[in-house]
C-alpha cells in the first residue's frame, strides 16, 4: 500500500510539473473522445429496427437479423470477393514505392534528385474527383488518348471504363501513379538516416553499389516496411469509397461494387440504416481481427510489430 501511494504521489507531482503540456493536449482529448469515441455507441442500431422517429433508444432490439440478412443476400459474395480482388492487387504494388526510394537513394546529382521527386509527389495533389476525370478522358473510346491511338492505326477502341476486367486494374494502377512518389517519402527519410560510415567501409570492403542497397538499405527498411505492410494488410477490407463509385457504372458493376459503395447505396440511397451498420460493423471487425494476426505473425516471424 505504501509503494502505491508513493508511485501515485510521484504520478501526481509528474503531472503538476508538466500540467502545461497536459493543458496543450486537453482540446485534441477532447475532440477525440467527441467525434472518435461518443459516436461509437450508434453503432447498436446494427442490432435494432433503427427508425429515425423513434431514436436508437426507442427502437427495438433485433438481434443479428441484418447481419444474417447480409450474409444470405447475393450481394454478399459478390462484394466481399471484388473488396478483397481490389485490396490484394493493391497490396501486390506495395514494393513499388520502396524500390523508388532506393532509386531516389542513389541519385548523386541533387538538382536532378530534387526535380525528380518534385515531378513524383506532384500527382499526389490532384483531387480524387480530378484524377477520375482524367482517367475518363483518357479512356474514353471515342475522344480519349486511348481512342485516338486505336483510330490512328485504323482500328476501334474497347471501351475499357465500361468492362469490367479492366476495372482492377485501372483503379490500382491509377492509384500507382498518384500516390507511389508520397509513398516513397517515409521510405527516403528512413534511408536519409543511414550512417555514411557504412558505406564508406561497405566501399572499402570491394562491395558492389548493388551490395549496398541489398546489405544496407533494405535492411534500414524492413522495420518501416514491415510495419506499414501490416497497416496496410489489416485495412484489407476498407478499399476507398470515392474513387471507386465515381468510376462505377452500370457495364462494369459486377466488378465494382465493393463493401463500401454498398453500404454508402443501402445506407443512405435507401435509407436502410441498421442494415448498412450491420454491414459497416462487420467489415470493421473483419479488418480488426486481420490487423491483429498479421501483427501476430509478423512478432512471431521477425523483430518487427506494431505492439
Amino acid at each position: 500500500m505504501k509503494s502505491g501511494a508513493v508511485s501515485l504521489r510521484r504520478t501526481l507531482g509528474q503531472i503538476k510539473r508538466n500540467r502545461g503540456l497536459y493543458l496543450l493536449l486537453l482540446p485534441a482529448v477532447v475532440l477525440t473522445l467527441l467525434f472518435a469515441y461518443k459516436p461509437m455507441y450508434g453503432v447498436v442500431i446494427a442490432f435494432k429496427d433503427y427508425s429515425p422517429a423513434l431514436g436508437i433508444g426507442g427502437s427495438p432490439w433485433v438481434g443479428f437479423k441484418h447481419f444474417e440478412k447480409f450474409f444470405h443476400s447475393y450481394q454478399f459474395k459478390a462484394t466481399i470477393r471484388n473488396t478483397i480482388i481490389i485490396s490484394l492487387y493493391s497490396i501486390a504494388t506495395f514494393p513499388i514505392p520502396i524500390v523508388l526510394a532506393l532509386m531516389v537513394n542513389q541519385m548523386r546529382a541533387n538538382r536532378f534528385r530534387r526535380f525528380f521527386q518534385t515531378v513524383s509527389y506532384m500527382p499526389h495533389f490532384i483531387s480524387t474527383v480530378v484524377m477520375v476525370g482524367l482517367i475518363l478522358i483518357l479512356l474514353s473510346p471515342s475522344t480519349g488518348l486511348v481512342g485516338n491511338l486505336y483510330k490512328l492505326f485504323g482500328g476501334e477502341a474497347p471501351d475499357i471504363m465500361g468492362s469490367a476486367a479492366w476495372f482492377s486494374s485501372i483503379y490500382v494502377w491509377s492509384d500507382v501513379w498518384q500516390h507511389v512518389g508520397w509513398d516513397s517519402i517515409i521510405y527516403i527519410a528512413a534511408l536519409s538516416t543511414v550512417d555514411p560510415s557504412l558505406y564508406e567501409a561497405a566501399t572499402v570492403d570491394g562491395a558492389s553499389r548493388w551490395h549496398k542497397i541489398r546489405y544496407i538499405d533494405i535492411p534500414m527498411l524492413m522495420p518501416t516496411a514491415i510495419t506499414l505492410l501490416i497497416l496496410r494488410v489489416g485495412g484489407l477490407l476498407g478499399v476507398g469509397f470515392e474513387k471507386v463509385y465515381l468510376m462505377q457504372n452500370d457495364l462494369n458493376i459486377t466488378a465494382s461494387e465493393i463493401l463500401s459503395t454498398y453500404i454508402y447505396k443501402i445506407g443512405l440511397l435507401s435509407s436502410q440504416y441498421s442494415f448498412s451498420s450491420a454491414v459497416n460493423l462487420f467489415n470493421t471487425l473483419i479488418n480488426f481481427l486481420l490487423l491483429i494476426l498479421v501483427n501476430q505473425i509478423s512478432k512471431k516471424y521477425s523483430e518487427n510489430s506494431l505492439w
